[in-house]
């Protein structure tokens, strides 16, 4: 892939793809680190007398515009970001788009409105994505490829643009792949996967493909008790995809004969009920109440997962271990992180929610060696899969 260095910039309007998909509490951003992942890019490229073109997506308006995904705060938290005025276009390739690219001068920065307020962005239909492409495509010159967590979906404006303009890849998209290659091409050893969330069906590609390649699996989260139900294990009230079981079982054959360790909870913070005061105990997992549902590992699979993790030299961690939202049920993922922290691993956090509770939690986000932007495009790195926005950067 080339690289932002390669292209010449100077008093050039450069599309940049940003991923800029952040949680917004009415206009107030909860949680900017999408935003400050951007930065360097865009810097990077103004700084060099270009002038910036910033497209991203928010939410899931479903193709027309809806006032609660407008992307108007981020472009005010960009600009505090940037030092500098951020324009905002009041549609994506309209009259307002046209106007803000043209009027826009060297080093200055505009950013879109949501690309998602259009129908053509995720059309399936070829014809009608490569028609808003091209509109798109029309408002620049050059495309920089820096949304990492949208590379993954085959989109206008990730997959259709790059093919319309001469294209690099931003220094974030760079960062991502040199760090999903070093988890998929020759990690050190021991490698321990750290999964989490809420549902099993969500991982089963990457579990398919890490048991081929790690030497440890520990569950926690949600997921978790699809396999202690796969084992026979009552589990309450807790979530459950009783149509995942059979293949869950397969998992644990697979882990088996392959020898790796697969490490489920021990006991967990058993709730009666989904509230972040809810009466709870802590129960081994094998007598979990039948009225009763896990909100978070236990303190002995806390202490049981940090051991593991010891002397892992490689580590991915992808999805909570509990309700984290909940201060009540965040101890299990506090555990995890803070066990990553004290590691001399080489420690990814991939994305989402891990991403989001090391930030809600107060981590030091240094004290991780990469923290991801794209949960689900990291994931479908670590399953082989090919993704297409990193296809289109590479022709």
């Amino acid at each position: 892939m080339r690289r932002i260095d390669d292209l010449d910039v100077q008093g050039r309007r450069v599309l940049v793809r940003a991923d800029l998909n952040v949680p917004l509490d009415g206009e107030t951003i909860t949680d900017d680190g999408r935003i400050r992942a951007s930065v360097p890019t865009i810097q990077a490229l103004a700084g060099r007398g270009a002038r910036v073109i910033v497209c991203a997506h928010l939410g899931r308006p479903k193709g027309s515009p809806t006032p609660k995904f407008s992307l108007r705060p981020v472009a005010a938290r960009l600009g505090e970001l940037l030092g500098t005025e951020v324009a905002f276009a009041t549609d994506v390739v309209g009259d307002s788009a046209v106007r803000t690219a043209q009027e826009l001068q060297d080093g200055q920065v505009a950013l879109l409105e949501n690309l998602r307020f259009e129908p053509g962005e995720e059309s399936k239909d070829d014809a009608a994505r490569t028609a808003f492409a091209e509109r798109l495509a029309g408002l620049a010159e050059l495309y920089v490829g820096d949304g990492f967590g949208a590379v993954h979906r085959k989109h206008a404006s990730v997959y259709d643009v790059p093919r319309l303009l001469p294209h690099a890849a931003g220094g974030l998209v760079l960062a991502e792949v040199e760090v999903l290659k070093k988890l998929t091409e020759d990690p050190a050893r021991p490698y321990v996967v750290v999964l989490g969330g809420a549902k099993v069906s969500d991982k089963l590609g990457v579990i398919s493909n890490l048991l081929a390649k790690v030497d440890r699996l520990l569950i926690g989260g949600g997921m978790a008790y699809t396999f202690l139900a796969a084992q026979g294990h009552e589990v309450g009230g807790s979530l459950l995809q009783a149509d995942q079981l059979e293949q869950v079982r397969g998992f644990i054959d697979e882990a088996a004969k392959r020898g790796v360790e697969l490490i489920l909870p021990v006991d967990v913070l058993a709730a009666t009920g989904f509230a972040p005061d809810a009466e709870h105990e802590v129960v081994p997992t094998t007598a979990i109440p039948a009225d009763r549902q896990g909100l978070d590992i236990g303190p002995a699979t806390r202490e049981l997962f940090a051991g593991k993790l010891a002397d892992a030299r490689t580590v991915f961690w992808n999805g909570p271990m509990g309700v984290f939202e909940f201060e009540a049920f965040s101890g299990g993922t506090r555990a995890v992180a803070e066990a990553l922290i004290g590691s001399d691993a080489f420690t990814v956090v991939g994305g989402g929610d891990s991403a989001a509770a090391v930030r809600q939690l107060g981590l030091p986000e240094a004290g991780f060696s990469h923290i991801s932007t794209g949960g689900g495009a990291s994931l479908e790195y670590l399953e082989g899969k090919t993704l297409p926005g990193l296809a289109a950067l590479e022709d």
